[in-house]
């Protein structure tokens, strides 16, 4: 998919019938990223920013998994952060996706593991 856009999607994680599927809300505007999850108290499911090569905690009141994507949704690295943080940029990262603590380790994502995103404008699960 060569254009994102803000709105609502699936995160799966894993194939065939180890497929995990996550609701997401994807953020690919500058209005949208910069809002991210601030003034939220949780989160179901996970936040898909793009294009994001570095996340930040502030005015955050909960501690959130992140998930660092290479332009492929290849899980570059994760981090659990604290509110009030500021995460260093990745390098190659493109994306990234944001969830509560724990929540993806429960998912099973982890470096290496590939991610599919798939939104109400695609058919297919988009890869990047």
């Amino acid at each position: 998919m060569g254009r994102w856009r803000d709105g609502d999607g699936t995160l799966t994680v894993g194939t065939g019938d180890e497929a995990r599927m996550v609701p997401l809300r994807v953020a690919a505007s500058y209005r949208a990223r910069t809002r991210g999850l601030l003034g939220q108290d949780g989160i179901e499911g996970a936040l898909f920013l793009t294009p994001c090569s570095g996340i930040h905690t502030f005015r955050m009141r909960f501690t959130i998994d992140v998930a660092y994507l290479d332009r492929k949704l290849n899980v570059l690295a994760v981090r659990t952060m604290k509110p009030g943080r500021l995460g260093l940029p990745r390098l190659r990262a493109r994306h990234a996706v944001e969830s509560e603590a724990g929540a993806m380790a429960a998912w099973g994502i982890r470096p290496g593991v590939r991610l599919a995103v798939g939104t109400a404008d695609t058919q297919e699960p988009a890869t990047g």
